[in-house]
């Protein structure tokens, strides 16, 4: 697929560099641009003079696509449609962000939510051409088509059902996350924007234990969590077990953040979050070789998004310090002091000061407990013991000719669900004669 990226602003001169990327993470090989610094135009959303000189290069370069970074209106990809070359297809950058969206689709939820976000797409469209073409008594819109009132009544319906099945996938990936928290897990979320390596650093944290979100226990270990210099390798959520001792952590990395999407868009993918929002602590990973202001815009926006439901504290890892000097990372940082004002900065690449975020990470998650419990000699001691060593630190196991003497520490979630257990025994053991 060869395309021709096209963009607009209204005045300064005109970044192609991510709607480039966009294009290639979609396969598109990009054989030209044309830009332009005006008000956009209502009919082609370009002057007219580009809109030629873009017909132009497409007939020249034998495109198959041209790419538009701003938003096409319905009416405006018509009137670019019919400009091009016959067989050359016109998208926005919107319409190909969902293409890549159901490239990487692999699991039932990521699939629902590229559906639902397609749908919220379409919806106003079928709106406008159906209240346009009952407005003008005209059978069509401008030669878009047909209009059918049952088409706008068809999407509402879909995007109901959608919800309520996502709500009930989200409903069942709850009770799994609670599972692991009452087992001694402690869950930590990775968050950023897209390419800023947050999948290459869950390989790096990772040990030698896959749990994927789809499944209770996962050893397909070269399957998930991909590292590729792309974006939107990860649209699901893939979660593994981090190796800081004593602590059972489970990391999981989420869809990354991506600059000016719609409301719609991000609504249609919220569910993909509750994996940050329910989290006991949340990594922002930012690429530090950027720019010192995309920087800071993104870790403003990522705070909004995140501070909106997460009460989980929040730590900034810079990432990709091996593409910066030790002088420049000094400087951002100390730019940047005031958002992240700890910082940790880690080439996940190469593995730098990986070992310090594990430290940092057990540092901020909740604080463990001490407990000592004496239980009875019953028949459903051992089992207790063993799960009490599954789920915890133990210190020591002393073993009397009546009871059993466990020293341990863990999460609070664990010391009380052991205390519930060693109540139980207490209750069901036979009094000493």
């Amino acid at each position: 697929m060869r395309a021709i990226i096209a963009k607009r602003v209204d005045s300064g001169t005109p970044d192609t560099s991510e709607i480039r990327d966009l294009a290639e993470a979609a396969g598109y090989t990009v054989v030209g641009e044309v830009t332009q610094s005006r008000r956009a135009d209502p009919a082609l959303q370009i002057g007219e003079g580009k809109a030629e000189e873009l017909a132009t290069k497409a007939a020249e370069t034998d495109a198959t696509t041209v790419i538009f970074d701003n938003r096409l209106g319905p009416y405006q990809t018509y009137n670019l449609g019919q400009l091009l070359p016959e067989g050359v297809e016109v998208i926005d950058r919107f319409t190909l962000i969902l293409e890549i969206f159901g490239q990487r689709a692999q699991t039932r939820k990521a699939q629902l939510q590229v559906e639902l976000a397609e749908l919220r797409y379409e919806l106003p469209r079928a709106e406008a051409k159906t209240s346009l073409a009952k407005r003008d008594e005209h059978p069509g819109f401008m030669g878009l088509g047909e209009y059918d009132e049952s088409r706008e009544r068809d999407i509402k319906d879909q995007i109901s059902r959608i919800k309520d099945e996502l709500e009930r996938i989200e409903q069942t990936e709850e009770h799994r996350r609670e599972r692991r928290r009452d087992s001694g897990f402690d869950l930590v979320a990775l968050a950023g924007y897209t390419n800023a390596g947050k999948s290459t650093l869950l390989r790096r944290m990772a040990a030698d234990l896959d749990v994927d979100e789809n499944e209770d226990l996962h050893r397909d270990l070269e399957s998930t969590a991909e590292s590729q210099d792309k974006l939107f390798t990860t649209l699901g959520t893939t979660t593994r077990r981090a190796d800081i001792e004593p602590r059972d952590v489970l990391v999981t990395d989420t869809v990354g953040f991506i600059s000016d999407l719609p409301h719609w868009l991000v609504e249609s993918f919220k569910s993909t979050l509750d994996s940050v929002y329910r989290a006991d602590l949340v990594l922002l990973v930012v690429d530090v070789s950027e720019p010192i202001e995309e920087i800071h815009e993104k870790i403003v926006t990522s705070h909004d998004t995140l501070y909106e439901r997460n009460e989980a504290p929040i730590v900034t890892v810079l990432n990709k310090i091996d593409q910066v000097s030790d002088e420049e990372l000094a400087e951002k940082r100390e730019a940047l002091s005031s958002l992240a004002p700890n910082p940790v900065a880690v080439s996940a690449r190469e593995g730098t000061n990986v070992d310090a975020l594990l430290d940092r990470i057990d540092d901020e998650l909740p604080d463990w407990e001490e407990e000592r419990l004496v239980l009875p000699m019953t028949e459903d001691t051992m089992s207790l013991v063993s799960w009490i060593h599954d789920n915890a630190n133990v210190e020591d196991v002393t073993y009397g000719d009546d009871d059993v003497l466990v020293s341990f520490e863990a999460r609070p979630a664990v010391i009380s669900q052991a205390r519930s257990r060693a109540s139980e025994l207490q209750a069901t053991a036979p009094e000493s004669a």
